[in-house]
């Protein structure tokens, strides 16, 4: 395993084609160095002995010990320590950790090469190639991405139906050495301070849109890639320090007809595995966001309880209410991920077959208790935001900027007027409304929310997940029989 400064010395060395606000910069930019902290603390925490166990794994093609955010899940001891060790760092950095697309591409992708060479009765190398790829993944202890979204044109077209062919990435052309293609992935996190990216499709697939059913990896750098990105920091301090400042990238992923060497492909044409291979990315993503979504609900607690004790209002009911809600929505979303962990088999849910075997034999987690535990804290992100809102009132709005209590002329008058909890430091109280403003009134709270709603699908994803796979009929058929109607199977006469 490497350590946080050999993967920011890896990005120096990698070629530049990074875009920001109009110009070209380098991987180590300073306004991407909060992100590289941020992704640096699991190489740091993975380093001490103390987290060995959680942050760490066996690899089973090498034996080779490493990083856990390389591993291929083996049993559902491993599927619950992803979920443990997402919420343990992310309660380190105060929010997203940024690092699990890359394990919950490499699990999907590990899954549906294999099924797509069994399709194929042996005659491609998808697994072989993506095999090898993973152990230099593993060995290196490489950051990767996963390249999804794509911007979809017109929303109500399917890919090959789309008046521009490129709405949807896809395979322009094949040759003897590899593939080219063509398109753009969006809403990319992490792409720019990357290792490598792995791309898979968005959605189910026809046999239209066999040239849309592609997955390959490349190293963010890639000759034929432009990554345009947009950066989220916090403002900068001078004066008051934060204890954690965290940082996010987001890329518009450009492939301008970009040559793939075959050994960097895991999927090409098979459109019956195109759609799965969307489904189990997004699976498995929503798995991890059963543990970042609660670490963020902790913060989000600590803050509302903060908050009401800087404003001297801590013993009041209202107060002890919304707590407890925070605690209801955190909890149950991490029991939905935990029992997903628990019911995880070798097997995924097919439309019209149910679930069935799939892949090599490593772990998928439970896609109900995934979906279920996704939607119900996803779609809380913004009452949380208004508990908070309305425990603090409006002081996170218009609170001075700190270089005012750093003048003299100003500082003193301000501390006197702020003070409202007598048994707090009001340098204390300070430092809480600065963070405060730092989470509703941000340009970068505001992204947040949105990435904490929409990140592994949308609200509406998850619910069509949920009623198409869940048995209703069972419980229709269970009322039926307790109200003492027909079967329902054929009309009485």
């Amino acid at each position: 395993m490497r350590t946080k400064e050999q993967y920011i010395e890896g990005l120096g060395k990698m070629r530049r084609n990074v875009y920001l606000n109009g110009e070209k910069i380098d991987r180590m930019d300073e306004v991407q160095m909060d992100c590289l902290s941020t992704i640096g603390t699991t190489y740091d925490e993975a380093s001490k002995p103390e987290n060995a166990e959680l942050l760490t794994a066996k690899s089973h093609l090498t034996g080779n010990t490493i990083n856990r955010f390389t591993h291929v899940h083996q049993n559902t001891d491993d599927l619950h320590k992803k979920q443990d060790m997402t919420r343990f760092l992310c309660r380190k950095v105060g929010g997203c950790i940024q690092r699990c697309m890359g394990i919950d591409a490499t699990n999907a992708v590990y899954t549906v090469s294999h099924e797509a060479d069994k399709m194929n009765s042996g005659n491609t190398e998808y697994h072989e190639n993506f095999k090898k790829w993973l152990v230099r993944f593993q060995d290196e202890d490489l950051v990767g991405c996963c390249g999804q979204t794509d911007t979809k044109g017109d929303r109500l077209l399917r890919p090959a139906d789309q008046p521009n062919k490129d709405a949807y990435v896809r395979v322009v052309e094949k040759r003897s050495d590899g593939i080219v293609v063509s398109g753009c992935k969006l809403h990319i996190s992490e792409a720019s301070v990357a290792d490598e990216i792995l791309i898979v499709p968005t959605r189910a697939l026809r046999k239209e849109d066999k040239d849309y059913a592609v997955s390959f990896a490349v190293p963010g750098d890639w000759e034929g890639l432009k990554q345009v990105v947009t950066v989220h920091n916090l403002r900068e301090r001078k004066h008051y320090r934060r204890g954690v400042t965290p940082g996010a990238t987001d890329s518009y992923l450009i492939f301008d007809n970009c040559f793939i060497p075959w050994e960097r492909v895991f999927l090409c044409g098979e459109y019956q595995h195109g759609g799965i291979l969307a489904l189990l990315f997004a699976l498995f993503h929503r798995h991890s966001y059963s543990g970042c979504k609660p670490a963020i609900g902790d913060i989000l607690l600590g803050t509302a309880a903060l908050a009401a004790e800087v404003n001297n209002i801590h013993k009041t009911d209202h107060v002890r209410g919304k707590l407890a809600e925070i605690i209801q929505t955190t909890e149950l979303g991490y029991a939905a991920g935990y029992t997903a962990s628990d019911l995880g088999k070798p097997e995924v849910y097919i439309p019209g077959m149910g679930s069935v075997p799939y892949g090599p034999g490593n772990y998928i987690p439970n896609s109900i208790y995934c979906n279920v535990g996704r939607c119900l804290t996803g779609e809380a992100v913004y009452r949380e935001a208004e508990i908070l809102c309305d425990i603090s009132g409006g002081i996170p709005a218009t609170f001075p900027y700190e270089a005012d209590f750093a003048n003299p002329e100003t500082g003193e008058l301000l501390m006197k007027y702020t003070r409202r909890n007598p048994d707090m430091p009001v340098e204390d109280q300070a430092q809480f409304w600065r963070y405060m403003g730092d989470i509703l009134c941000s340009a970068t709270g505001g992204i947040v929310n949105v990435g904490n709603f929409h990140g592994g699908g949308s609200p509406i994803m998850e619910q069509i997940a949920i009623t198409s796979q869940y048995d209703i009929e069972d419980r229709k058929q269970m009322v039926r029989r307790i109200a003492g109607m027909s079967s329902g199977k054929k009309d009485r006469k």
